[in-house]
């Protein structure tokens, strides 16, 4: 009886985990990233690095994939739906910006970059949960 419910605690103590963590660093992204280049399209535009060094079309196709990334792909998260999938955007910019974009950077300028990658690594390891729209349309 007590180990049913202990296992019941750990059980939603994880979904409540997986749970926090979707919302917390998703809408860290969006705020901190995301939106911002949303709102200052034309300016994050001109500024933004062409990792791959491919000219005018290379920093198109890096703003609109950086847009995915860190809008779309967020707010997926934030939901529960296709979570995994949707985490390996953010985790592919957040390794571009230290290997190609700043490789310059010190580990303690790289952290941020560094914690989305193991935060969205967590979502792709573990899913998004129990509390999630894909476990609430899952048969």
């Amino acid at each position: 009886m007590m180990n049913d419910v202990l296992a019941q605690y750990a059980l939603r103590a994880t979904d409540l985990g997986l749970l926090f963590l979707r919302i917390g660093a998703s809408v860290l992204v969006l705020i901190v990233h995301g939106l911002p280049k949303v709102r200052h399209f034309t300016s994050e535009e001109n500024a933004i690095e062409d990792p791959f060094h491919l000219g005018e079309r290379g920093k198109q196709l890096s703003i609109v994939f950086a847009i995915f990334a860190e809008v779309a792909c967020p707010v997926l998260v934030i939901v529960g739906l296709a979570t995994r999938l949707a985490s390996l955007p953010v985790m592919i910019v957040s390794a571009l910006a230290i290997a190609r974009v700043h490789p310059e950077w010190t580990p303690q300028q790289a952290q941020f970059a560094w914690m989305l990658i193991i935060m969205f690594g967590t979502l792709v390891i573990a899913g998004a949960g129990h509390y999630s729209l894909a476990a609430l349309l899952a048969p």
